[in-house]
């Protein structure tokens, strides 16, 4: 069975949750291998909605297990507070959900850092969703991190006493009073500790033993590469690694056994918070692609920032990752526009670049380079079959390959698990292990 990864090659929010949830049956089980609940992914069908931020998507699926990897940050309250949620709403989740006991733990004090610098930096603002999460890599860096193991350890109390040794100062600095207390926390963490228990197990050695049973895994990223740690565009990025590289850490899975990886990517381009974003529109059009593509972020609420297709970023995402496949989402968002650019390489201080430069310096000095094709004005909602598609839109599509150097192996023709084209291909095959069928009828209901 196949070992697949599924993750976004823009800024995030490229629709990686229902592309999860779309090709799920193929898999036996699905694992978060990064991030915390600064993620959202945003699950549809018939007439349900579900907004995740801690759990994979595919826990909508009743006979899949999911696991949280040891490269997440995880804030146990919300977690219970999402799940509670979504078993509410109907899905059965019971013991289907797993959690490594080697999973960072975001405790209140690394939210109250994170929003305190946050607040200091004025106008030079990262943009974090101030949620405690790069804090809580930086004391996992720092090696002063408590782990889900560590919840009921014999030594929790000195562990958080270095712990809020190493924040008071820091927050006492920005001008905030703490009422932190060694007790109060340890009371909080055996809490969680005991709610925890039935689910904590060695996620590489869980990962493991599905693969020795034949079992299928498909790995989730969150985020997007142009926001890896050290991939992206640094400082504006997230304090983990979501490219394909972090499956191998972040879920303890060995790099020869991952089969391939199917990357999510948009249409056209849209990023939230600060940072430089090249083919960045202002104006009517970007007031459309936000209103039509409902870009506001599904954890924060904010509106997302909004450009063309930026071919070179896409190529730099392919190459660092791997691609195997291309899943293309919000074609349909794009049903309306009369004219619709492409940039396909940077002008930097009149000369022309075509690789995707590691510095935010030229970055901040890059300006788009533009081709125009015709839009196809007419819609493609709900399309599920590519000789569907208006010649235009197809044609569209075949560029965006072109410029990618990847293959498409989906195309999303609404928000939902059932507006989606299934492509019958080599790459699609190979990526699901033989299980398109079940997939395609997944979709079809």
């Amino acid at each position: 069975m196949a070992h697949t990864i599924v993750l976004g090659m823009q800024w995030g929010d490229e629709g990686k949750g229902k592309i999860v949830d779309l090709i799920s049956p193929a898999f036996d089980a699905v694992v978060r291998f990064q991030g915390g609940h600064n993620a959202g992914h945003t699950v549809k069908f018939a007439d349900r909605h579900f907004a995740l931020h801690f759990l994979p998507s595919g826990i909508v699926h009743d006979r899949i297990q999911c696991l949280l990897g040891n490269g997440m940050v995880l804030y146990p309250q919300a977690l219970f507070d999402e799940i509670a949620e979504v078993e509410g709403a109907g899905i059965k989740i019971g013991d289907r959900l797993l959690v490594s006991d080697r999973a960072q733990v975001i405790l209140p004090l690394h939210a109250a850092l994170d929003g305190a610098r946050e607040a200091a930096r004025g106008e030079a603002k990262i943009g974090t969703t101030v949620r405690g999460i790069g804090p809580a890599y930086e004391t996992k860096a720092a090696r002063l991190g408590v782990r889900v193991g560590d919840l009921a350890a014999d030594d929790l109390p000195q562990r958080l006493e270095r712990l809020i040794a190493w924040v008071r100062p820091q927050l006492a600095a920005l001008g905030v009073e703490d009422d932190l207390e060694v007790a109060r926390e340890v009371e909080r963490c055996r809490g969680w500790a005991e709610r925890l228990a039935p689910r904590v197990v060695d996620g590489s050695l869980t990962i493991a033993r599905w693969g020795e049973a034949g079992r299928g895994v498909l790995f989730e990223g969150a985020q997007g590469t142009l926001l890896d740690i050290d991939h992206g565009t640094y400082p504006f990025v997230t304090s983990s690694n979501c490219t394909a590289g972090g499956v191998a850490t972040g879920a303890g899975l060995a790099p020869t056994r991952i089969d391939g990886v199917l990357g999510v990517i948009k249409a056209y381009v849209t990023r939230v918070g600060a940072g430089p974003f090249v083919s960045e529109l202002d104006g009517a059009v970007a007031d459309h692609l936000r209103a039509r593509g409902n870009e506001f972020g599904t954890t924060t609420g904010r509106p997302r920032r909004c450009g063309w297709f930026d071919c070179v970023a896409a190529r730099y995402a392919r190459r660092i990752n791997g691609i195997d496949a291309l899943a293309i989402t919000k074609l349909d968002v794009l049903d309306e526009v009369e004219e619709i650019a492409l940039c396909v390489a940077y002008d930097v201080d009149g000369e022309r670049v075509e690789e995707f430069p590691s510095s935010l310096d030229v970055l901040r000095r890059a300006r788009p380079i533009y081709e125009t094709v015709e839009g196809w004005q007419t819609s493609t909602d709900g399309t599920l079959d590519l000789s569907e598609l208006p010649d235009k839109a197809r044609a569209y599509l075949d560029r965006l390959a072109t410029e990618v150097g990847a293959p498409i192996g989906l195309v999303s023709s609404g928000p939902r698990r059932e507006e989606t084209v299934v492509l019958d291909s080599t790459e699609m095959r190979h990526l699901l292990g033989d299980r398109l069928d079940a997939v395609l009828a997944h979709r079809d209901g």
